[in-house]
């Protein structure tokens, strides 16, 4: 079966840090685009980081520039947000999401949903005091 498997959310204070995982199942990540998006309530899903598998390029949305970094691991088949010094704002459900041809840079990374041929179902990050 071939699927993305988000893991690592939680609940975390202002300052704190967090690990997302990404496994793939079924299929190989090697070779895609491996992007993470977060959809906060009642907001639309907004891209916050990828990574190329191909090259190791990465790319971050600037409100997350300088705490979070995204890597790959292909042995292990799994992409990982580190999350680092939270704040408010970064609560919301957080997707990974596989583009076999989506192209990455530190200038872009697709936004659109039909780049991306595989989806998590997503795992919850909590920012609270």
């Amino acid at each position: 079966q071939v699927q993305l498997v988000e893991s690592g959310g939680g609940l975390v204070q202002p300052g704190g840090s967090l690990r997302l995982s990404c496994t793939a199942s079924g299929f190989t990540l090697a070779g895609y685009a491996i992007g993470w998006f977060r959809q906060g309530s009642g907001n639309e899903r907004e891209k916050i980081a990828c990574v190329s598998t191909r090259d190791g390029a990465t790319y971050y949305t600037d409100s997350v520039k300088g705490r979070f970094t995204i890597s790959s691991d292909n042995a292990a088949n799994t992409v990982t947000l580190q999350m680092d010094s939270l704040k408010y704002g970064d609560a919301g459900d957080y997707f990974c999401a596989a583009g076999r041809s989506t192209a990455v840079t530190d200038m872009y990374c697709s936004p659109y949903s039909y780049d991306y041929e595989y989806w998590g179902l997503g795992t919850q990050v909590t920012v609270s005091s």
